[in-house]
């Protein structure tokens, strides 16, 4: 009987699905990678529903999502795959790479995030450590992440603001948090405008509950009330 080494087992290819809604990206990410030794593309997807859709269906390994999708865009789709328990690993893969766009893609769970005009072999070696759990980011964005960490950031309300808005999370009116604070009307006014414009938000009840959801307003316990 003739002994023969063992040959070594063929390395499992990493399963991607791309998120793009530009079709030229999408044919170009999906022929680079299905051209590159040791991967597979599962399918590819136009927005963030239907990235969400196919991760669950298909189980990647990693999905390329782009952030700018028309209907459900890519942050949105990061955050319900973290919703379902979707366990495929997201590298953001796009153009932006303002502070408005990074922070929250990681903070809803990205495991990496590149520019599109990295070269390939980064994009490559991206995906590969994104499919080990590690994080990837471009050096524009660990140059940003890194000043974002040693700059602390400014207060998003002043101390007048929080206070109108505390008076106005617990159930006063303009004219009541006025005379509380012992200022007109007119002024709680203009800080609920100022306030609703730092949040993003068009009325009162969603710019309080922004306010709990950002840490900035801290439920009352029964004792507080």
């Amino acid at each position: 009987m003739t002994d023969h080494a063992a040959e070594p087992a063929a390395e499992t290819p990493i399963r991607l699905v791309i998120a793009d809604d530009h079709p030229v990206v999408r044919d170009g990410l999906s022929s680079m990678f299905a051209s590159a030794p040791g991967f597979e593309v599962l399918g590819e997807a136009a927005d963030g529903a239907a990235a969400v859709r196919l991760a669950q269906e298909l189980r990647p390994d990693v999905i390329l999502m782009d952030l700018r999708m028309p209907g459900m865009d890519g942050l949105t789709a990061i955050n319900e795959l973290t919703r379902l328990g979707v366990t495929a690993r997201v590298l953001v893969l796009t153009t932006y790479d303002t502070d408005t766009h990074v922070l929250p893609a990681i903070e809803a769970g990205a495991t990496g995030y590149l520019l599109k005009d990295s070269p390939r072999e980064d994009l490559l070696r991206g995906a590969r450590a994104a499919a080990k759990g590690e994080s990837v980011l471009s050096p524009s964005v660990a140059a940003r992440l890194m000043n974002r960490v040693r700059t602390p950031a400014p207060q998003l309300l002043s101390q007048r603001e929080l206070e109108v808005l505390e008076l106005v999370a617990a159930g006063n009116t303009n004219r009541e948090a006025a005379a509380r604070l012992f200022i007109t009307e007119a002024t709680v006014k203009s800080h609920l405008l100022n306030i609703y414009a730092k949040l993003g938000v068009g009325d009162r009840a969603a710019a309080v509950t922004e306010a709990f959801n950002r840490g900035l307003l801290v439920p009352r316990t029964p004792e507080q009330s």
